[in-house]
């Protein structure tokens, strides 16, 4: 059995929120709540849990700002799991441009939210620093900086993330399959746009050196190289 969580729930409908106190006390973890956006921070920033289930449509701050005010006053990397009614492409991306880890839709079965913070918990270290250290490699997740060697590498958004992907997950070869979910979800592209990024990804990462970090496993993924 995992060990158990503290979980920041913020959402402003009452009986949801009653709802996941009982799932969650029933599951072993513990649960603090807040019902709108500015005392779900004020909480969140003053004693970060395992992982926030962050509703988008809060009243005084609305879960982007919320999310994107964690980002970038908290001391270390607190998963947010989005929470809303909501299920356009548009509304997903703003969450994970502000900052979202992971996005679950309304309604929702509680088995998969209890997995999905479980599995946030896990893949995000949570508590740990900022700064995520693979080798000669260095990202900080609040500010966004990304180093190999001591060199500042300009990365875009979209390559920015599967280079975080990729360096939360390490040793792990991470799947093409589980990539393209952590990029796009269920609404994943009808082309194949990760081949783009990835060339994108190479050319800053990689090119400036003797050794590329990011390597092909045939059949498997894609996993950073700790040694180039």
């Amino acid at each position: 059995m995992s060990e158990p969580l503290r979980i920041l729930v913020i959402e402003d409908n009452y009986a949801l929120r009653a709802s996941l106190a009982s799932l969650l006390a029933f599951h072993g973890h513990r649960a603090d709540f807040a019902a709108d956006g500015r005392t779900g921070l004020a909480l969140a920033l003053a004693d970060p849990p395992d992982v926030v289930v962050l509703d988008l449509g809060l009243p005084g701050l609305d879960g982007v700002r919320v999310c994107e005010a964690l980002r970038a006053r908290a001391d270390r990397h607190v998963p947010v799991l989005m929470l809303t009614a909501r299920h356009a492409i548009e509304d997903k991306l703003r969450g994970f441009q502000a900052g979202a880890d992971d996005y679950l839709v309304k309604p929702f079965d509680g088995q998969e939210l209890l997995a999905r913070c479980l599995a946030l918990s896990q893949r995000h270290r949570a508590g740990q620093a900022h700064r995520l250290v693979v080798g000669a490699l260095s990202i900080d997740r609040r500010s966004g900086e990304v180093m190999r060697a001591g060199r500042r590498l300009v990365l875009t958004q979209m390559p920015y993330r599967i280079l975080l992907a990729l360096a939360e997950a390490w040793p792990r070869t991470l799947t093409r399959s589980e990539l393209m979910q952590r990029l796009w979800g269920e609404e994943t592209p009808p082309s194949d746009p990760l081949r783009s990024h990835l060339y994108l990804l190479r050319r800053a990462l990689d090119r400036p050196f003797e050794r590329p970090m990011l390597i092909t496993v045939q059949g498997v993924g894609f996993r950073l190289d700790a040694d180039a």
